[in-house]
């Protein structure tokens, strides 16, 4: 059964209200994706701050050489997600290695605090050590405080999966083909740290900001006909911010302000990646939308072994709608009111921001009822004007044959 899409356009839109909010300092509600210290050096415990030290120097090592020659291909970025940190098969796939799953406990919902409970200084002690050995129900119980022993049975479950997989590819898989629960954090550290790898050998700093939008929620902004991408932790567009401890700790400059990506600041993207202060333009023609799609072919073949190609489109109109991928929650809403013939308002127009056409560069892996025709994606934001999109639907929702065998 198919649904006729008489007309889909990208609209231009109005400015948006900004809103902030506050969130715990939880594994549950954390919203920090690096897996480095992100706390106060002077509270870590002697050992442990030696260790986060010797990653530092470590990064800040690889960091300084990029900078002296000036990044000549491939050019480093997003250093505090903890890329270094892996090892790589011969497929060119992530490895857990120890040092990564270290850096998980130096997170300050993981830290013991001076009054923490013996069985909780111990278990921290002991994993530090040696972070895979078996942890028992019992030790994580014996812990005083009910935040941590939450926060250390989230940590251990994770830690789990991810070493029981054979890379951090496979384990991200599992995740979203089994819907198995994990903090957000940790699963957008996982989409950061495949990006990195998949991208690894991409010179183009529109690219690297559009693929942010895989694990950074964006506030849009208008200013003339530019529709403005800006990391939702960011801010404002211009006024200084707080510096970050992790910033702090990797010795790499404060941001002061967000600035547009362009031809003049895209050379610069390489050395400020982990500030995430560039503003992309998602316009219909500009160069934001079509480096998303780049991005977005580029994530399909890395994780599933398929070739797509996706360029973005200003207007559909008369197209058989025979298979849509909603890239966030709001254009999935979107996607299946044109599926059911429904008429959507004004309201729903303007959250509409991108639309694709992805094609299969081989239609024999795609079902049979749909083979060699077009997969319509929909990106739009929310009524708040915030983009939070889901690059898991690309793994779920694309018509493959036999998807579990695929990778």
């Amino acid at each position: 059964m198919a649904a006729a899409a008489d007309s889909i356009a990208v609209e231009r839109h109005r400015a948006l209200a900004r809103t902030d909010e506050k969130t715990p300092r939880s594994l549950r509600h954390a919203v920090t994706n690096s897996c480095s210290y992100t706390g106060q050096p002077a509270k870590l415990a002697g050992n442990l701050w030696k260790y986060i030290l010797s990653l530092r120097q470590n990064t800040m090592a690889v960091w300084r050489t990029c900078r002296e020659h000036q990044m000549s291909a491939p050019r480093d970025f997003w250093l505090a997600c903890g890329h270094h940190l892996l090892d790589r098969d011969e497929n060119g796939r992530l490895l857990v290695t120890d040092d990564f799953l270290k850096a998980y406990l130096a997170r300050p919902e993981l830290m013991p605090p001076p009054d923490a409970c013996a069985a909780e200084q111990e278990l921290h002690r002991a994993l530090l050590r040696d972070p895979r050995r078996p942890v028992a129900a019992g030790q994580i119980e014996a812990i005083a405080d009910a935040d941590a022993r939450e926060n250390w049975q989230m940590m251990i479950a994770w830690r789990d999966h991810l070493v029981k997989h054979r890379s951090v590819e496979a384990a991200y898989l599992a995740i979203i083909r089994r819907n198995i629960a994990f903090p957000q954090l940790f699963i957008g550290q996982l989409v950061q740290l495949i990006l990195r790898n998949a991208l690894d050998d991409c010179g183009d700093a529109f690219m690297l900001r559009a693929a942010e939008l895989f694990f950074r929620p964006q506030k849009l902004m208008i200013e003339g006909a530019s529709v403005l991408a800006i990391d939702e932790e960011r801010g404002s567009v211009t006024g200084r911010h707080s510096a970050s401890p992790l910033m702090a700790l990797l010795g790499l400059p404060d941001v002061t302000e967000v600035d547009v990506l362009n031809g003049t600041t895209a050379d610069g993207y390489w050395e400020r990646s982990d500030r995430f202060d560039l503003a992309l333009d998602l316009a219909v023609g500009e160069r934001g939308l079509i480096a998303l799609g780049d991005v977005i072919a580029r994530w399909v073949a890395h994780l599933l072994a398929i070739e797509v190609e996706v360029e973005p489109v200003a207007e559909l109109r008369e197209v058989s709608w025979n298979w849509y991928v909603g890239l966030s929650a709001e254009a999935t809403r979107i996607g299946d009111a044109i599926w059911h013939g429904d008429d959507f308002d004004e309201e729903a127009r303007a959250q509409l921001i991108g639309l694709f056409r992805l094609t299969f560069r081989d239609p024999t892996y795609m079902i049979e009822t749909v083979r060699g025709e077009p997969v319509y994606l929909l990106l739009a934001m929310t009524a708040e004007g915030v983009l939070r999109l889901k690059p898991q639907n690309l793994i779920t929702g694309l018509p493959i044959a036999n998807a579990e065998a695929v990778n």
